[in-house]
């Protein structure tokens, strides 16, 4: 069997977490699959940030967008000697919870996806690298739609933090490393 390589970047807006998960996917120099979980772009300014990510990235590796059924584009895209960079959770996350219809999704939907997710990132043969805002250092949300997607993006971190065998902080730019391979 082999072991399960999951690396898990996560950090404040423009902390450098894209740039160094995509940094990491160049050096493991295997094929690159960018898993990207931005389903639905609102405005110009965002529209103009998924620009920003797409010129960075290595025109070879491959794209996917994924929608919410983020487990599935995982499981489909998962091979020895392979590399998926997922980018990522947060935006992920608030699809999940807010589909773009203005309905608010069932938890136990949320669950079953979140769990659904664990089960491929458990069983993934190839290398994933999994990116993630830390948005919990900050003063508790007024409003209740708020606090529970702060309170269910930081289950979900701790969760892949978990599964993972490395996982980085990005501060400033700078990786600090909060767990590294063979240390719990």
């Amino acid at each position: 069997m082999t072991p399960r390589d999951l690396t898990f970047v996560l950090g404040g807006a423009r902390s450098g977490k894209s740039v160094h998960a995509e940094q990491l996917a160049a050096a493991s120099a295997l094929p690159v699959t960018y898993i990207a979980t931005a389903a639905v772009v609102g405005d110009a300014e965002f529209s103009a940030r998924i620009a920003h990510h797409r010129e960075r990235r290595p025109a070879h590796w491959r794209l996917v967008e994924a929608g919410v059924d983020l487990a599935d584009a995982v499981t489909q895209n998962d091979a020895p000697g392979q590399c998926i960079l997922i980018d990522c959770l947060t935006l992920w996350l608030a699809n999940v919870l807010c589909p773009p219809e203005g309905e608010t999704a069932p938890l136990d939907q949320y669950h079953a996806r979140v769990a659904a997710l664990e089960t491929a990132l458990v069983g993934a043969q190839g290398k994933v690298i999994v990116v993630s805002n830390e948005i919990g250092l900050g003063v508790v949300p007024m409003g209740a739609a708020t606090r529970l997607y702060v309170d269910e993006l930081g289950r979900l971190n701790q969760r892949i933090a978990a599964l993972s065998t490395t996982a980085t902080m990005m501060v400033a730019g700078l990786p600090l490393t909060l767990k590294s391979a063979g240390h719990a």
